[in-house]
């Protein structure tokens, strides 16, 4: 059963997530008012104006190939914080980093408008992890260098050799001057899914990251977990905490692995090909046996689409805190040069409708950091990046990143109440 429905939804998402949907929309029909539309002369007029401005009286030459560069770059500037050009060579780092697989430090970040970059999570067991970054903190130069508002990948110096150093400093909540920290960039390959047995019959799964192999893992762990149990488990905990996302479709697959039917998740764009729904099919690799899933301020997008299915479902209990707020769905559309458009073309839906977009999941448990407070990193989510998306249900608090094991042990005694009172 596991790999014949495996198949039917890999198949599903193979013809429902295809990145080439700009190149095979049909074109609609040319009419006086869909032509003004596509093609605004008097802005066209205007931007020829100021390229000219800019060749004839700018106090340096600039070179032609920079100048529309960087003029490509900037009408994806503004439309969202998530819709960005990337050059071929930033295009292959970010499907290496899908695959994961690269060199670098392994962090999750968001480019802000004044281009310093945000993090968003850093990635378990990787360098950034261990030289102390937090989801949270802010970076606002690298090796002494400030970002520039206008340049492109700003992310790029974090990539290099592994074995070089590279010093980041940050800003972070709580402390009155920034902070230096070098960090050992090692190749990285992220072993997305772990797990443990946390007592006898419950066992756990941590999931850091979505990625090509992520749900396949899963199925592996969950099936090792069970055999420890001695053939089936009373109760397994998800663990999603400061997991910033990335494949949609490895989130699908862990959700239909524990479900037996209905939605999963919906996409809804301007455009036909954008809207998709991903259901489940039959077989539930856990029997009914009951869920918890820990979720903090540093779950976002794919973490939340796992997260709105199981709850929608009741399939499993939210602990934790609420999550990031990431409810768009990014396409990478490669150009005919080598480079690549990541354009933001829908948003998620969960199974009861619902925008997880500058919103987030609410967890049923709600917890909250232990220790010192003040050294929480700053609060951040969807809704509080400039240019976001807006959401239907904007508004609420932002959730705290949950650290350490205590949460790992609330959400066990949920699983256990759970249990109890089937």
């Amino acid at each position: 059963m596991p790999m014949f429905k495996r198949s039917l939804l890999a198949a599903a998402l193979a013809l429902g997530l295809t990145p080439a949907f700009a190149q095979r929309t049909p074109t609609p029909t040319a009419t006086p008012e869909t032509t003004a539309s596509k093609v605004p002369l008097d802005e066209i007029r205007r931007y020829v104006e100021v390229y000219n401005a800019i060749k004839q009286a700018y106090v340096e030459p600039v070179d032609d190939a920079k100048l529309m560069q960087s003029a490509v770059r900037g009408l994806l500037f503004q439309l969202d914080p998530h819709s960005v050009y990337l050059d071929k060579a930033e295009a292959a780092d970010f499907e290496e980093g899908a695959r994961g697989a690269y060199e670098g430090i392994g962090v999750e970040l968001q480019r802000q408008p004044n281009g310093t970059l945000r993090v968003i999570a850093p990635i378990d067991g990787t360098p950034a992890t261990r030289a102390g970054v937090k989801a949270g903190d802010v970076i606002i130069a690298i090796d002494g260098k400030p970002f520039k508002v206008d340049e492109g990948d700003s992310s790029a110096p974090l990539r290099g050799k592994a074995g070089s150093t590279v010093v980041l400093t940050i800003l972070r909540e709580g402390r009155d001057k920034p902070l230096e920290i070098p960090v050992t960039r090692e190749t990285i390959q992220i072993a997305s899914v772990r797990s443990r047995m946390l007592e006898p019959g419950y066992g756990y799964v941590r999931i850091s990251a979505f990625q090509a192999d992520t749900a396949d893992a899963f199925a592996r762990e969950l099936d090792a977990l069970q055999k420890q149990a001695g053939g089936a488990l009373r109760g397994l905990v998800i663990d999603l905490r400061s997991n910033p996302g990335g494949l949609l479709t490895a989130a699908v697959q862990i959700a239909d692995d524990l479900l037996e039917r209905g939605q999963i998740v919906s996409t809804r764009g301007r455009i036909a090909i954008t809207d998709a729904q991903f259901r489940a099919t039959p077989g539930d690799r856990l029997n009914g046996a009951p869920v918890t899933v820990l979720v903090d301020a540093g779950s976002a997008s794919a973490s939340e689409v796992l997260a709105g299915a199981l709850a929608d479902h009741d399939r499993a209990r939210i602990v934790g805190s609420r999550t990031f707020g990431k409810g768009s769905v990014q396409t990478l559309l490669p150009l005919d040069n080598g480079d690549s458009v990541k354009l933001t073309t829908a948003r998620y839906y969960t199974p009861d409708g619902r925008s997880i977009q500058a919103a987030g999941i609410a967890p049923d448990v709600v917890l909250s950091p232990e220790g010192d407070t003040e050294a929480q990193p700053d609060r951040v989510t969807e809704a509080d990046l400039p240019g976001h998306l807006r959401g239907d249900a904007e508004g609420a608090p932002a959730g705290d990143v949950l650290e350490g094991e205590a949460p790992i042990a609330a959400a066990l005694a949920e699983l256990k109440k759970m249990k109890a009172a089937r």
